[in-house]
């Protein structure tokens, strides 16, 4: 462990540590431009220098030093400051100036330095240079006069994103960095490019000439649009989020986040529920009513119907206070039948060890080897594939695939693309794993079968003879994609005694079983086609897409950015979302909703605050009263034992990362992203 002093101050740094990085523990401030601490090191920039005693005759750059026994740095000498002076005043020969239009302004790390090292002249008067514009997506602007040649971007893409379309191009006077034969830059993560930008090269192209960073209410929230509980940060003006942006969370998404979490915000503004309405029994409309309208009718519709004739399913999306809301007012209303699996998937639900990603999304980081079950993360969890891609890139840890496979951004063994294969696989590696801490990873669209329980039984087996759970480590991990899954299984809003699955709901509303079904943010099913026309639906959401179509009543909820709620990631932890922005029209809550609706109908909830509705969840279900912290579970049996198994095909949950719920599909930026990454027919038209 090297000792190092600088500016007179001593530390103990771990090998190979850099001059930069022990700067910053000592709190020393020290400028950058290419350095970033998730990127490798390329010392272009050459902002960091700093000089060391009795090293070499000038400055170095601190961020590729590292750290040597003895060592003496200062990083605030007349010597330092000159040469700092001198690389900005390099910088600015051919930079364009014009923060006034530029969307960088006021979060520019140019802007904040030039403050520092700048000048209010330039000794120089030729022209600046000019670069080409470059057209990387619908997502991505770019002004590349303004680019300083720093090569983040070039970096994030090929080790972050996996995608290594962009690189500097030429030399000299000439150099710039660009794609090599004119391709979009076709990755998950593209938002990111923005951030590690450090001038105004490259910005938000749905976020153009919005506003301005001080302008703008900064919430922190969690993302729901999957099930990895990205930490975000929610921008907003009045009652328009109009940018998303991450925050550091170093055990979840680090400081990534996925674009669709970042860029479908503006689909908060379009095609929403903003009042209540009524479908008229005469003309087959829907019609705007008043809440107690609304009330009223769905109390008259109820009176008489037996607790067994009542169900409601719970959305991707829903919160964990809306979803405990409506099963205690189920519970009231005598109906068992509850599910939140909407996309008909069938496992055990009893034992949390079977549902959870057990070894957490920063275990990845552990694994040394990695087992990838009818699964795609690229599209179903982008955060966890951007860690399986840095285990193979830093570790070079092998990554095994059963399933459809894909392009992942990091090889993979595939071996094979059904349950016949798994059995295979566990028959030729039982017991002899080359690998310490292996990790199973399993799509939750393996579950989408009639045998779905045995084939979680099936899983189970196989985890134990490969030894993916021991005493210190439990790799076993599904891999959920709705946000309020994993919530929902852990407050048991599922089948109660004797009560129906989802398959069972869907079926009893077209024979007559069930008279009358509650949604609650349910829009992954085609409720259209699948409920049956004499059952009495009642909507409550958001947005305008499937299952208000189908509904009788439609109630007007708040989006998750318009609400204060607890969501349960994949890994089982819970974690607070902000309420940022008021919701349109006439929209309210959703436990507030049926807290008033439980009144109506006779049946009143026992709490009126949040704080009361919050007390009750963590009074029944203690995992509740640890937020941000992960619960671990019991590993035991889960599945059922010794049954068959169909040897079909095991299929990842979607194929469309851009349109996976109802606010991507009503994003004009989401539409766009399927018509350029995904449109394949456009294309060949064109190449044709």
């Amino acid at each position: 462990m090297p000792k190092v002093t600088i500016n007179g101050m001593e530390i103990e740094v771990a090998p190979g540590t850099s001059i930069l990085q022990a700067a910053e523990q000592l709190g020393i401030e020290v400028p950058r431009f290419c350095y970033h601490d998730k990127l490798s090191v390329p010392a272009n920039c050459r902002m960091c220098l700093v000089q060391v005693e009795g090293g070499p005759p000038k400055p170095v750059a601190s961020c590729a030093m590292a750290c040597g026994e003895g060592m003496i740095v200062r990083t605030d000498t007349e010597v330092v400051k000159k040469a700092r002076r001198g690389v900005m005043e390099m910088i600015l020969i051919n930079h364009p100036l014009d923060c006034p239009v530029c969307d960088q302004g006021g979060e520019c790390d140019l802007q904040d330095q030039a403050v520092a090292y700048g000048f209010d002249r330039s000794r120089f008067h030729e022209n600046k240079r000019a670069v080409t514009d470059k057209d990387l997506g619908p997502l991505v602007s770019t002004v590349m006069t303004r680019c300083i040649n720093c090569t983040r971007c070039v970096r994030f893409a090929e080790e972050i994103a996996g995608t290594p379309v962009l690189g500097q191009l030429n030399r000299g006077e000439d150099s710039e960095i660009g794609t090599f034969i004119g391709e979009l830059v076709k990755t998950e993560l593209s938002g990111n490019l923005v951030d590690v930008c450090p001038v105004g090269a490259l910005t938000s192209k749905p976020y153009a000439f919005a506003a301005r960073p001080w302008e703008l209410k900064k919430t922190e929230s969690v993302d729901v649009h999957d099930a990895v509980g990205s930490n975000i940060r929610v921008d907003s003006r009045g009652r328009d989020v109009l940018r998303i942006l991450p925050r550091l969370n170093e055990d979840i998404n680090e400081e990534w986040i996925n674009d669709k979490t970042r860029y479908a915000c503006d689909g908060l503004r379009a095609k929403r529920l903003d009042r209540p309405y009524i479908r008229s029994e005469s003309t087959g409309k829907l019609l705007p009513a008043s809440w107690p309208e609304a009330f009223a009718h769905i109390k008259d519709k109820l009176k008489g119907l037996k607790g067994s004739n009542i169900a409601a399913l719970a959305g991707d999306m829903a919160d964990v206070e809306s979803m405990v809301a409506l099963k205690d007012l189920m519970d009231k209303l005598g109906s068992p039948n509850l599910d939140c699996r909407t996309d008909n998937a069938t496992f055990d639900v009893e034992n949390r060890a079977g549902y959870l990603f057990n070894s957490t999304i920063a275990g990845i980081d552990s694994a040394d080897l990695i087992i990838l079950v009818g699964v795609n993360p690229r599209y179903e969890a982008t955060m966890v594939n951007a860690r399986i891609r840095r285990a193979w890139l830093e570790r070079r840890v092998k990554v095994v695939m059963i399933g459809q496979g894909g392009d992942l951004t990091y090889p993979y063994d595939h071996y094979g693309t059904s349950t016949k294969d798994i059995e295979q696989f566990v028959e030729e590696f039982a017991g002899k794993l080359p690998a310490q801490k292996p990790m199973m990873i399993v799509g939750a669209g393996v579950f989408r079968r009639d045998d779905g329980l045995a084939l979680h039984g099936m899983l189970f087996d196989a985890a134990e003879k490969l030894g993916i759970a021991s005493k210190d480590w439990n790799g076993f991990n599904i891999l959920h994609t709705a946000a309020s899954r994993v919530g929902a299984l852990d407050i048991g809003f599922v089948p109660q005694e004797d009560g129906l699955d989802f398959r069972s709901i869907i079926a009893g509303t077209k024979d007559g079983t069930i008279k009358a079904l509650y949604l609650l943010g349910s829009d992954e099913f085609n409720a259209r086609v699948n409920i049956g026309w004499k059952c009495f639906t009642v909507y409550q959401g958001h947005h305008g897409d499937h299952g208000a179509e189908r509904a009788d009543v439609i109630l007007p909820g708040a989006a998750y950015t318009e609400k204060d709620g607890i969501y349960v990631n994949t890994e089982g932890r819970p974690q607070l979302g902000r309420k940022a922005v008021s919701p349109p029209g006439d929209a309210r809550e959703d436990w507030k909703i049926l807290r008033a609706l439980s009144e109506e109908l006779g049946k009143t909830l026992p709490y009126n605050t949040l704080a009361e509705l919050r007390e009750r969840i963590r009074g029944e279900w203690p995992l509740f009263r640890s937020i941000d912290s992960v619960t671990p579970a019991k590993w035991s049996r889960f599945g059922e034992k010794g049954k068959k198994v169909q040897p079909e095909q095991l299929n990842p949950y979607t194929d469309n990362f851009y349109l996976s719920n109802p606010i991507c599909r009503a994003s004009k930026t989401m539409n766009e992203c399927v018509e350029a990454f995904i449109d394949t027919g456009r294309l060949s038209e064109a190449a044709e």
